[in-house]
Parts: structure tokens; sequence; C-alpha cells
């Protein structure tokens, strides 16, 4: 990892290494620039190691006061929380890239046409059931691959009508 690392990375970093050192989440530091400290947004938190994900929990809106609480919150989250990893351990982070996502206010679409996986996130529901995918992720090429998979994660059959919503996120490394 070579680089200067972007704010709100390095935010999230600090939080899980505060976390797993106090076993207790991180107050937001002095000095955090306003734009973390006044807006509200959703954020997604990934890790990754040797390329391969690690770790990955957000929310698709906020459920803080501030965008920096919301990295702090979901840092520790995707760090020790995701149920399709073991939690990270103290002696894995300076092997471990981070990304923050930071959502920009979903809107519904009424056809995949509107949608690009390049560009967009999506978020499927049907009922109380969701599902959401980031955009620009490895593997997902197409509309239709992205929709399936935000399907899959909301346990929703093919068959079954949705309502669709895109979203842009500002990515940070």
């Amino acid at each position: 990892m070579s680089g200067q690392k972007s704010e709100p990375a390095r935010l999230a970093r600090q939080s899980l290494e505060y976390y797993l050192q106090h076993k207790k989440i991180m107050p937001v530091p002095q000095g955090t620039s306003p734009t973390l400290l006044n807006g509200k947004a959703g954020v997604f938190v990934s890790f990754k190691k040797q390329g391969e994900l690690r770790g990955c929990i957000g929310t698709f809106a906020p459920t803080q006061p501030s965008i920096a609480a919301e990295i702090i919150r979901n840092a520790v989250s995707a760090g020790t929380e995701d149920p399709r990893f073991w939690p990270i351990e103290a002696d894995e982070l300076e092997h471990l890239d981070i990304s923050v996502d930071i959502l920009a206010e979903p809107e519904r679409v009424d056809s995949l046409n509107e949608l690009d996986p390049k560009v967009y996130g999506v978020i499927v529901r049907r009922g109380r059931r969701s599902g959401l995918l980031l955009p620009d992720l490895e593997g997902v090429d197409t509309v239709e691959e992205q929709v399936s998979i935000a399907m899959q994660k909301a346990g929703i059959s093919p068959q079954e009508e949705i309502e669709l919503y895109r979203f842009r996120v500002t990515r940070y490394q």
C-alpha cells in the first residue's frame, strides 16, 4: 500500500484499529473536515486483502449524525460483523486496502435502460426485502447481472416484480 490515502479511508482504518484495541467505537476525531462532520449520507466501507474482499458493510441512508460517524460505525461493522468472513484481527490491518463509498440519494427508476453498472449502484425492493449492489464492481459488467445479484441478496426470486432505485457513489481509497 503506497501513496496518500484519502481522509475517509484513513478514518475507516483508524476506526477499526481503535475498535480492535479498545473494544469500543471511536469518537469522531478533532480536525475532521467539515464535509465529513456536517454532511449526512449512506456509507459503505470495504476491506480487501491481497485483492480479495475481507469485509464490506454499509448503509444506503444515513443512520448517524454525520458522514464521519457513519464511516466510523460502518468500518467497525465491516471489519467485525460481516457474516461472510471471520472478524479482522489487528495483525491484518497493515495488509488491508480500504475503500469508502459515500452514497448520493437513491432515485427510483422505471426501466433497466436507466441503469449502468459502471456508473450507478442499484437497490431492488419487494415489500420489506431489499438488496443493494455498489457500482463499478469487478466481474459485474451488465445491468442484468447487477440486478440479479441484488435480487439474490434480498431473497427475491427472478419472476417477482421489483421496485428499482439507482444511486451514484463517491469512492475514496
